[in-house]
């Protein structure tokens, strides 16, 4: 069995580099690798049901994320995010840490709803470019700034699509991920935006407005907050009356406030153009997840995710804190959110056992995984950060070089809170 796992193991990974050496998409590249690996196991016509059982593994997040992004979408088109920016520069200009907060919290909060960074960077990725330009913020800075903040956004609660993952594969709920997943997301947004733009000077008010689009006639306050306090509100009351509030899941909620989004927009809004638009954007993403499922359950056939199962259970826990701030990166980039049940499902059972608190080291480990999506083959939120802001500079020496930094902070932070899971659990419980 062991011979036969490993076969099975070599023929995805040789089918995967051969297809990206063929330049063939990452998603494209995950599911050949998986029908190889189909066939070297032995499973005939059976690997067509599961083929197709797996890549509906992962369809309740799919319709979290396209729900979540389409929300988001409706709410930038409808003019709400400028509106919100030119009030923050407007009002905060002369106090310089103010409106470094407010651009941090409005650069995580894209992403927190719909679990993806690169809706960070497509949504108010270029606002909050504008407004770091106009500080004076060097341009390599102000694309680490939006990326490593996208990355955080990603991170950020209440949808962490790496720890979902996992947490399903481990038959693990999805609760308590809260205020660990907070703790470290936005203490790593904070500190890369403040060590990379700490040192700019104030807004200037006129040169940001004059760049910054304007917002349509009648946007106001309660029109951009009411479908954010809908969604807050279903949200906790599901909580709070679990016995008669009726369960209507994240993409009906998201749905909902999508309708609000609509009715208050102060003008009228292409919906199949925006739907068309999202969709169409988020269709690499959630190919990635639909293939992974598929994936995963053809190494669950073969035994192949077994042996890397025990590969990995069977390492000491000090080798383990030493590479892992290294490994899950790495491995974010070249998989993506594959990683997440691949190695996140063995590394918390095996947390577990040595009496980790399973929640908090699975949250640190969901805050390292995003910081890996600068890295190819797939770079998604770092290509989209330089497409974005129509970055020059070099990759490499330029933007990857000055993330370093607030990467190695954050990756530090969140090998600590892994460490001490068990301490911080406790205290976080209580």
């Amino acid at each position: 069995m062991f011979a036969h796992a490993s076969l099975v193991l070599a023929v995805i990974v040789g089918a995967f580099l051969v297809a990206k050496l063929c330049r063939i998409s990452t998603e494209l590249s995950m599911f050949l690798a998986a029908v190889a690996g189909g066939l070297a196991s032995g499973a005939g016509l059976s690997l067509i049901r599961h083929l197709v059982e797996g890549t509906f593994t992962y369809f309740d997040v799919c319709l979290i994320f396209l729900t979540a992004t389409f929300f988001m979408t409706l709410v930038k088109e409808s003019g709400g995010v400028a509106f919100i920016v030119r009030r923050i520069v407007a009002t905060f200009a002369t106090r310089k840490v103010m409106c470094l907060l407010l651009l941090t919290l409005v650069m995580l909060i894209p992403g927190a709803l719909t679990g993806s960074g690169a809706a960070s960077v497509l949504t108010v990725g270029a606002l909050v470019g504008a407004v770091l330009a106009a500080m004076g913020v060097e341009e390599t800075r102000r694309v680490a700034i939006v990326f490593l903040c996208a990355a955080m956004s990603a991170a950020a609660p209440p949808i962490n699509l790496w720890a979902m993952m996992a947490a399903a594969g481990a038959n693990m709920p999805y609760t308590g991920f809260g205020l660990p997943l907070g703790i470290l997301s936005v203490t790593g947004a904070l500190f890369a935006m403040f060590f990379l733009a700490g040192g700019s000077k104030p807004v200037e008010v006129e040169k940001v407005l004059r760049v910054l689009p304007e917002a349509p006639q009648g946007m106001g306050w309660g029109r951009v907050l009411a479908p954010f306090f809908l969604l807050a509100l279903l949200v906790v009351a599901g909580r709070l009356a679990p016995f008669s509030m009726p369960v209507l899941g994240l993409p009906l909620i998201f749905l909902l406030c999508a309708g609000m989004t609509i009715l208050l927009s102060p003008r009228k809004l292409p919906l199949w153009k925006i739907l068309g638009d999202t969709v169409e954007a988020l269709l690499p993403l959630v190919g990635i997840m639909v293939v992974v499922g598929a994936l995963i359950q053809v190494m669950a056939l073969s035994g192949a995710r077994g042996l890397i199962s025990l590969s990995v259970v069977t390492l000491p826990l000090s080798v383990l804190y030493a590479t892992l701030f290294l490994i899950l990166p790495v491995s974010e980039g070249m998989l993506q959110y594959a990683v997440a049940p691949l190695l996140g499902v063995p590394l918390i059972m095996l947390f577990n056992m040595k009496g980790l608190d399973p929640v908090v080291a699975l949250s640190a480990m969901a805050v390292l995984w995003p910081l890996g999506d600068c890295l190819p083959p797939t770079a998604v939120v770092g290509r989209a950060a330089v497409l974005e802001l129509g970055y020059k500079g070099n990759y490499w020496s330029g933007f990857v070089k000055t993330c370093l930094v607030p990467l190695a902070f954050i990756a530090a932070l969140a090998t600590l809170f892994l460490v001490y899971s068990a301490r911080i659990g406790a205290v976080l419980g209580g």
